[in-house]
C-alpha cells in the first residue's frame, strides 16, 4: 500500500493529475512551462477547501455502480416523481451530479467495454450486445434474419462487429489498479465475452460473482469466478439482493488493501423482476420496483462503507450503461436505448468522495463513461498505457468542482456508423433512419440542434447555421478515416 509523507489536498491531486497529462503528451521544456501555468490557473480557479475532511494517506477505494438500461429521468434527483430513490439522491447531495454525462454506446456490451478500457468500442469492432456462444440454434437463426432486415433498412440494426469480447491486448481498469495493489471484484453483469479468454478473471478481476450477459438471453447462468453455480437462474427476483450480499462480503474481505468494486446490476433491464420486499411498492410499476431495489442496494453499500470507516476515502460512482428500453424515462430527452438521440446516450452520473468532491455540486460540462479509466488512473498516480489510443479524458477537475469539459468532440455510434456528433452545445445528426408515424422507419435529416436551448432535439437549425453543420460533418468524416479498422 502506498503512503504519503504529508496530507494531500484537492489542489495537490489536481496539480499531480495535470502533471501526469503533461508528461504523457509533451516532452519539451516549453510544454512543461505550459502545463505549469495551467496547474497554477486551475489552482487559482479551484473552489476553496470548504468543510472537506482531511485527506487520508492511503489510496482511495473505488466503487462503480452500473445500472442496466436505467433512463436519465428514472431517479428522483433527476426529476422522477414515480420512483423513490432516497439513497442515490443522498449520494448526489453528498457529492456531485452531472447533467450532461454520456455512455459511449446506446447498448450494453460496447458501453461496458468503453467504461472498463477508456476506448471507443469501434476500435475493436464491437457494435452490439454480445450473444451467448451456446444460445439455441433458433435464436441464432432469428438473429441472422433480423440483421438481414437491417441490411435492407427494414430494421434499424447494423453490423454486430467482429469482436467477441475484450481482447487480451486491452488493459482494463481492473488490470491497471491491480498493479497498484488493489483488490478487484466484479459483482453482477459482465457481458464482455463468455468463453475462457474473455472471462473477468482473465481481465484483472480477482473475484467474479454474477452473470455473463443480459437476463433476456438463453442460457442465463450464475457464476462464482470460473465455476457455474446455477445453470439457469430460477428466480431473477433474488439477483439484486444476492449481488448486494456479495458486494458487502467483498468490502469486508478487502480491509487490508485498497479495493476496486464494479457492481453491475442486472436491472432495470427486461424482463423485470423484483424481490417480494419490493414488488408492488413503487408508483413506477414493476420497472420502478426494480429501480427502488437497486436504490436499496446503494444504501446497503454506503452503510457498509461507513461501518468500515472507509466511506470518506472511497470514490463511489453511480451511472447507467445506456438509456431506457421498453419502459423507463429519458427525462424529457428524445429517444432511448439503441438510438443516437440524447435519450439513448445521456445517462445519470453521480460521484461521491468526501475528501475530494464538495457536497451538493452540479456539473453541467459534458463527459463520457470512457473517462473513468484515465480519471481513476490519475487518482492513483498511474498514467494510461502509452502504446494504445485512450479516448477517455481525465475529468478529475470536473469532479472536484472546476474546469471545463476536456472533450472537444463526442461521437455517437449506432452500431458501426457514426450517426451524430456533439461539439460544445451543437449536436449534429447525419441523415439516417428514424421512427416516424405512420411508417416504422423513414430516412430523415441531417439535423443540427442547439442542446443549450433544445436538449430534446426537436428544432433543426441547420438551415440557419449551414456552416456549423458542414463543419461537423467534416469532423465525422475525418474521424472515420482515422479510426478505420
Amino acid at each position: 500500500m502506498l503512503m504519503r509523507e504529508h496530507p494531500l489536498t484537492r489542489r495537490d491531486l489536481l496539480k499531480r493529475c495535470i502533471r501526469m497529462g503533461a508528461g504523457a503528451t509533451f516532452a519539451s521544456l516549453a510544454a512543461d512551462i505550459l502545463w505549469a501555468r495551467l496547474a497554477r490557473a486551475i489552482e487559482e480557479a479551484a473552489p476553496p477547501e470548504q468543510n472537506l475532511p482531511p485527506l487520508e494517506h492511503t489510496l482511495p477505494n473505488i466503487v462503480i455502480i452500473n445500472a442496466d438500461d436505467l433512463g436519465y429521468g428514472d431517479l428522483a434527483c433527476y426529476g422522477s416523481t414515480a420512483i423513490n430513490t432516497p439513497n442515490i439522491d443522498k449520494l448526489a447531495q453528498e457529492g456531485i451530479r452531472f447533467t450532461d454525462f454520456y455512455a459511449c454506446s446506446p447498448v450494453c456490451s460496447p458501453s461496458r467495454y468503453g467504461l472498463l478500457t477508456g476506448r471507443y468500442p469501434a476500435r475493436i469492432d464491437l457494435n452490439l450486445a454480445l450473444m451467448p456462444t451456446n444460445q439455441p440454434f433458433k435464436v441464432t437463426l432469428a438473429e441472422a434474419f433480423y440483421h438481414t432486415l437491417g441490411k435492407i433498412d427494414l430494421l434499424d440494426l447494423g453490423s454486430a462487429g467482429k469482436a467477441r469480447g475484450v481482447p487480451k491486448e486491452d488493459i482494463t481498469l481492473a488490470e491497471a489498479l491491480k498493479q497498484k495493489g488493489y483488490n478487484t471484484g466484479i459483482i453482477g453483469k459482465w457481458h464482455l465475452g463468455d468463453t475462457p479468454e474473455y472471462h473477468p478473471n482473465a481481465h484483472g478481476f480477482d473475484y467474479f460473482y454474477g452473470v455473463p450477459y443480459s437476463n433476456d438471453m438463453i442460457p442465463f447462468p450464475l457464476y462464482r469466478n470460473e465455476e457455474v453455480i446455477e445453470q439457469e437462474i430460477a428466480d431473477q427476483g433474488t439477483l439484486t439482493k444476492r449481488y448486494t450480499e456479495e458486494a458487502l462480503a467483498f468490502i469486508e474481505q478487502s480491509k487490508d488493501a485498497p479495493f476496486f468494486l464494479y457492481l453491475a446490476h442486472t436491472f432495470p433491464h427486461i424482463p423485470l423482476h423484483a424481490s417480494q420486499d419490493f414488488a408492488g411498492k413503487s408508483r413506477g410499476g414493476l420497472y420502478g420496483d426494480t429501480v427502488e431495489e437497486v436504490d436499496w442496494s446503494v444504501g446497503q453499500l454506503m452503510e457498509k462503507l461507513a461501518a468500515s470507516g472507509s466511506d470518506n476515502n472511497t470514490l463511489v460512482v453511480f451511472t447507467s450503461d445506456n438509456g431506457p428500453w421498453y419502459e423507463g424515462s429519458p427525462g424529457g430527452l428524445r429517444g432511448g436505448k439503441g438510438m443516437t438521440f440524447e435519450g439513448g446516450f445521456r445517462v445519470p452520473f453521480i460521484a461521491r468522495w468526501p475528501q475530494m468532491i464538495p457536497a451538493g455540486s452540479v456539473c453541467r460540462e459534458a463527459a463520457v463513461n470512457i473517462d473513468m479509466v484515465p480519471t481513476c488512473l490519475a487518482i492513483v498516480g498511474t498514467e494510461p498505457p502509452p502504446d494504445r489510443v485512450i479516448d477517455g479524458k481525465n475529468i478529475l477537475p470536473l469532479l472536484t468542482g472546476s474546469g471545463k469539459t476536456p472533450h472537444d468532440i463526442i461521437y455517437f455510434y449506432n452500431c458501426e456508423k457514426v450517426e451524430a456528433i456533439r461539439a460544445g452545445n451543437w449536436k449534429y445528426h447525419r441523415r439516417r433512419n428514424v421512427y416516424v408515424w405512420p411508417s416504422s422507419l423513414q430516412k430523415k435529416g441531417p439535423w443540427l440542434f442547439d442542446l443549450e436551448s433544445d436538449p430534446g432535439e426537436r428544432y433543426d437549425v441547420s438551415g440557419k447555421y449551414p456552416d456549423v453543420a458542414a463543419k461537423l460533418e467534416r469532423m465525422i468524416v475525418e474521424w472515420e478515416q482515422q479510426i478505420k479498422r
